[in-house]
């Protein structure tokens, strides 16, 4: 996989993580010695990735300083919110800092590793024939930190439908592909998930299931578990 665009989610509170987050947007936490945001651009760097859309909002001025002392030499923007604009708002502003009609968008709080490469190689396949939106997914004993009592979504010919509770629990693992069209006629300010629910109406979301594992550092807990 070569020459796409990846947003990375920067601009929410951390709150989850409590005292963690009172100085240091949670993007530049670490976790096993190495920060979170550096994680994820030096990961999809590796495979492809060759433009970086960063959104912030909270110690931005902190996200800021950090990608200019050590990602000079690559290619990034960062688009700061003066007002939140929601996780499906967020995504829509980029489209206008980007020439590309389809990216990448990963939370800035998934830790990826080298037995995640070619999975996430194999998922970014096909990146250029997503015509709406693509997820990807993770069983529950596969996915690692915070998570929900409830799946989030569950699958059918891979094709992403609601969870129910009887089904197998699979998870949103915080990496989309997405194309602008899913985002007209749409307001400002919005979630994604306002997005993803019309979208499951109409069958437009395809999905795929990570086999090797992930982690989610999302609460002070999660980040000092191994």
């Amino acid at each position: 996989m070569k020459n796409f665009t990846l947003m990375i989610l920067c601009a929410g509170f951390g709150s989850r993580m409590l005292n963690l987050t009172r100085s240091t947007p949670k993007p530049l936490l670490k976790y096993k010695k190495k920060v979170l945001l550096k994680n994820t651009i030096d990961f999809f760097t590796n495979i492809g990735c060759d433009e970086i859309l960063i959104n912030t909002h909270y110690l931005h001025h902190k996200i800021k300083k950090y990608m200019n002392k050590n990602f000079k030499n690559h290619r990034f923007q960062i688009i700061y919110e003066k007002k939140i604009l929601g996780t499906g708002g967020g995504v829509k502003n980029i489209f206008n800092h980007t020439k590309r009609n389809k990216i990448c968008v990963v939370n800035s709080d998934i830790f990826w590793t080298k037995k995640n490469k070619s999975h996430i190689k194999y998922f970014l396949g096909n990146y250029q024939d997503v015509s709406h939106c693509k997820m990807l997914l993770s069983k529950d004993i596969n996915f690692l930190g915070l998570k929900k009592e409830n799946g989030d979504f569950n699958l059918k010919r891979n094709v992403v439908i609601n969870w129910k509770s009887n089904n197998e629990k699979l998870y949103y693992s915080g990496l989309q592909i997405v194309s602008k069209n899913i985002f007209n006629n749409r307001k400002k300010i919005f979630s994604m998930n306002e997005v993803w629910t019309k979208l499951i109406k109409k069958h437009q979301i395809k999905g795929y299931v990570i086999p090797s594992k992930i982690r989610h550092i999302g609460d002070k807990k999660s980040i000092l578990e191994n």
